[in-house]
């Protein structure tokens, strides 16, 4: 994840700032940059790479100032080069952004059309160009920030510093965590309290929505109807756990929460909304020539791998294998050649995935690896690296690693696609339109956060519990089935739907809560059926579905849980919220341990 600090201090900043970066670079990133107010005018250093190369342009170059703003940034929109990193500035403005404006094309045609000209291919620069357009009409920066925070759709952070003013900055929030610090005449802006922790312990979470103007002796917070409020200040601890989790109750909780942002951060960097591409990393073979796709993986990591298997079918009409990664060398696999063996894992260093990996390297097999640690041994080892931005994920229980394990694979879908002549330009364009929705419908979905723990309570005294989904949405119930067993330790299964009759039928009776996964879509009807098969014998549903949905099938439910409506594309990544939310709620219902359930570990080193 992308890293913001800034600082209005009573003394030289730019040190200051760097070090903050240095704290987040567990994040990672492949860009820095800093900029602060000094004498009317913004100075602002920016370098590619580590933040030694911008600790050297710095040496070269000083940025003086007491008010600055810093970021390092992992590629999104446009290359990892000096020209797109953070900050980014007009004559009047500089900000840095985590997160994503989806609607960023439409608002730079706009802002070109009026005659700005840009000078990156991102779409945080579009921000710093609105906002300078009202200073420069003679708006203050409060009420220009006001007036264009709405404008704004996706996911953000943001930082915001003015060239006449060098005794302010402002920030805000929606779907990316934004923290205040509280210092001795001075004061902080940060992507999370380990960021300031060597400056201070005293700090104010921004609840969504909020933004906030901080000056030397404070900070006025107001929400999103521009209303001043007040947040709790509190001491930020000493130890990294503490710092990291923040206002939530448990790291699971917070990590669901991150979805919308680090989805949005791993989409930018597969798809390019300039001309509305999918680009996957440098690669030195051919994808075209590629003829079956072997994927291999374990728990939730083999679930997004299910998922992948019908779009890499469906799209780039590529036979799929998926396989355990625990089975996968046992049975001894056909490996063609001329394959692609993919391979799925949060760390890249799961002990029966890296062993599956070198057998197919050994085999032949061109090998890629989705990973959220990009300096794993898998990463290392592979020919392709498909990098996710999840960021550090403490909660055992895979939750923000998943979806963006689907991200990047609906991309890498997407991409093959192309590549095989299966998609024209304008079905690449559609693709990549409707993956840029995902953020937002990530927060559409956890709006009904607090309907899902409301319904938690019924759950709770289940002793088996059944998970019912069709097509895509049938790794998704295996999915949930396998979070509410992780965490709150009751039975769990997860069927396709049409193969209850075939078996799973025999256990439902009123004792036996069924969870279906069914938006709206030609497989409804089909899941509807299966419904009342549940019903005729007594089982209580949850139907998990858009409105149009719920209206058809949501009568005589025990309950229902409704989610925006979305392109099937989508669907996967907005529906493993419910699933993780209904788990988490469970979970807490029953008292369990959340972030560290028994018996288990986050990453499996050995076989």
């Amino acid at each position: 994840m992308c890293g913001i600090i800034g600082i209005v201090g009573a003394s030289s900043v730019a040190d200051r700032l760097v070090e903050g970066l240095r704290r987040m670079e567990y994040r990672g990133y492949d860009s820095a940059g800093v900029c602060t107010v000094h004498d009317g005018k913004l100075v602002r250093r920016r370098a590619q790479g580590k933040l030694f190369n911008l600790v050297t342009e710095l040496e070269r170059s000083p940025a003086p100032g007491n008010i600055g703003i810093a970021h390092t940034r992992w590629a999104t929109h446009g290359a990892p080069n000096t020209s797109n990193a953070h900050p980014h500035a007009t004559d009047e403005v500089a900000l840095v952004h985590n997160g994503i404006i989806e609607n960023f094309r439409p608002l730079r045609d706009g802002l070109m059309a009026r005659g700005r000209v840009f000078e990156s291919e991102t779409d945080s620069e579009v921000v710093a160009h609105l906002i300078s357009e009202l200073v420069e009409g003679g708006a203050t920066p409060e009420a220009a920030v006001q007036a264009i925070l709405p404008q704004l759709r996706g996911a953000f952070a943001l930082a915001i510093a003015f060239r006449a003013h060098d005794d302010m900055l402002i920030g805000a929030r929606l779907g990316s965590p934004l923290v205040v610090g509280y210092g001795e005449g001075e004061t902080y802006l940060g992507s999370d309290a380990l960021a300031l922790a060597p400056l201070t312990q005293r700090i104010s979470y921004l609840d969504e929505g909020d933004w906030v103007v901080i000056r030397r002796e404070g900070a006025q917070i107001y929400d999103a109807a521009g209303q001043p409020v007040t947040r709790e200040v509190t001491l930020s601890g000493a130890t990294a756990a503490t710092i990291e989790k923040g206002n939530f109750r448990h790291f699971m909780q917070k990590e669901i929460f991150e979805q919308p942002t680090v989805v949005a951060q791993t989409l930018n960097s597969y798809l390019r909304q300039i001309d509305q591409s999918v680009a996957l990393p440098q690669i030195d073979f051919d994808l075209s020539a590629i003829r079956r796709v072997t994927i291999v993986a374990c728990g939730t990591s083999y679930y997004a791998g299910m998922v992948a298997k019908y779009w890499l079918e469906t799209f780039a009409r590529l036979p799929v294998d998926i396989d355990f990664a625990s089975e996968f060398r046992y049975r001894d696999p056909v490996l063609e050649p001329g394959g692609l063996a993919l391979f799925i894992s949060q760390s890249g260093e799961t002990a029966d995935t890296l062993a599956a990996l070198r057998h197919c390297k050994a085999a032949g097999q061109t090998v890629a690896v989705l990973v959220n640690v990009p300096t794993s041994s898998m990463a290392r080892e592979a020919d392709l690296r498909l990098p996710t931005h999840a960021g550090p994920e403490i909660g055992v229980a895979s939750t923000k690693a998943f979806t963006c394990q689907l991200a990047v694979l609906a991309a890498l879908a997407a991409h093959m696609a192309v590549r095989r002549g299966r998609f024209d330009r304008a079905e690449e364009r559609d693709v990549v339109a409707h993956l840029a929705e995902a953020p937002a419908a990530l927060n559409a979905a956890l709006a009904h956060d607090a309907d899902i723990a409301a319904m938690a309570h019924l759950i709770a005294p289940a002793r088996d519990v059944l998970y019912l989904g069709r097509g895509p949405d049938y790794p998704l119930a295996l999915e949930g089935a396998l979070k509410l067993k992780e965490i709150s330790y009751i039975h769990a299964e997860g069927y396709a739907s049409g193969e209850m009759k075939h078996g799973p039928i025999a256990l439902i009776d009123e004792a036996v809560p069924v969870i279906v996964l069914a938006p709206s879509g030609p497989l409804f009807e089909k899941t509807v059926s299966n419904m009342q098969e549940v019903r005729a014998r007594g089982g209580k549903i949850v139907l998990v579905s858009d409105a149009e949905g719920i209206a058809e099938a949501g009568e005589g439910c025990m309950a229902t849980i409704e989610m925006p409506r979305v392109h099937p594309l989508i669907a996967p990544l907005v529906y493993a919220v419910p699933v993780q939310l209904i788990a988490y709620h469970v979970a807490v219902a029953k008292g369990t341990d959340v972030d560290q359930p028994r018996n288990l570990a986050k990453s499996v080193t050995v076989e």
